[in-house]
């Protein structure tokens, strides 16, 4: 029993403060208007589903309904793309999302995220749209605008290490790996290595503002397209965007080619195996949704959460969510 009256009357207090709880409601409120202005659609997708993603670095938490399995959703994805696929054009959803292990001052369980879809469009224009939105949503809060740039992922290897990230030799990352880490990196996949060298050196060293992070390798292509490169190599038509060094947003020119992405699903579970970790059920409704024919679009999701930590200037996602995993 806890003792210590001070710490039962604290313990039922909201994580974040109340000017807080105002200005996230007040950011989440220009963010509608944002997309409203523009014709963007809000739907609403279920947040407990049957299947859950493949990708071996999420893991889904899992939910008994009607002594069957189910999934809280890691994101509305999936069904995004069964809307799209059905013809309802231009959408997006702000709600919440599930990941287990996700914890820690950057990370929840439980968080908010925003993800939309433009028909049309390649990743370079959704870029130019993520800098829109957060320009709109600083200067609705009366902030200073961030620089944005971009940078592709090769220039950010070439700068730290001197290297090609698409061509260079597996040995070679996984020597810089074991310079980071340890030396059981002798025995990690190349997408394990990069991930390593870009979180521990490369994103540290980003340029303050926003920046986007383009032309992901082939070995991290998740559902996005690839293409050519002069160089002779496929790079994959994803990014993510860094806001003042924090991981803020993940996009893709989707793929849309239904037998590759069932590939893809294969691969992870393969791979997830190996890891040890669960199969994880082909989710047949979507698959039956691309079959019938996904439209070229771009899709991108951005988290809430961090956007609030960084425009208001604080250290733990504590601070901007009404109440944390450790208040529930």
């Amino acid at each position: 029993m806890d003792r210590n009256p001070k710490h039962r009357v604290e313990a039922w207090k909201p994580s974040a403060d109340s000017q807080m709880l105002y200005d996230r409601a007040q950011l989440i409120a220009n963010a509608r208007e944002f997309f409203s202005q523009r014709k963007v659609l809000e739907i609403d997708t279920p947040v407990l589903a049957k299947t859950s993603v493949t990708d071996v670095n999420i893991n889904s938490i899992e939910a008994r309904v009607n002594n069957a399995h189910g999934y809280l959703q890691t994101s509305p994805e999936y069904f995004m793309k069964r809307l799209l696929a059905a013809g309802v054009g231009d959408i997006y959803y702000l709600g919440k999302v599930f990941r287990d292990g996700e914890q820690g001052s950057r990370h929840n369980p439980e968080f908010t995220m925003l993800e939309w879809y433009r028909l049309g469009w390649d990743e370079h224009q959704l870029m130019a749209e993520v800098g829109e939105l957060i320009s709109h949503l600083y200067q609705s809060q009366n902030q200073i605008e961030p620089q944005v740039s971009r940078l592709s992922y090769a220039e950010c290897f070439s700068e730290m290490f001197n290297i090609d990230p698409h061509s260079c030799q597996l040995e070679e990352l996984q020597a810089l790996a074991i310079d980071i880490g340890a030396e059981a990196w002798a025995e990690e996949t190349r997408a394990n290595c990069l991930d390593l060298l870009f979180s521990e050196r490369v994103e540290p060293h980003l340029p303050s503002g926003l920046v986007f992070v383009y032309d992901y390798p082939v070995c991290q292509v998740a559902l996005a397209e690839t293409k050519p490169t002069k160089a002779g190599y496929r790079v994959s038509r994803r990014f993510e965007a860094f806001l003042d060094g924090m991981e803020l947003a993940n996009g893709y020119f989707e793929l849309t080619d239904a037998e590759e992405l069932r590939q893809r699903f294969e691969t992870d579970n393969n791979l997830r195996s190996r890891m040890h970790k669960k199969h994880m059920p082909l989710d047949k409704h979507l698959d039956l949704a691309m079959r019938a024919g996904l439209p070229s679009c771009a899709g991108v999701a951005l988290g809430i959460d961090r956007l609030l930590m960084r425009l208001f200037g604080v250290d733990s996602i504590d601070q901007v969510i009404p109440f944390s995993w450790q208040h529930c």
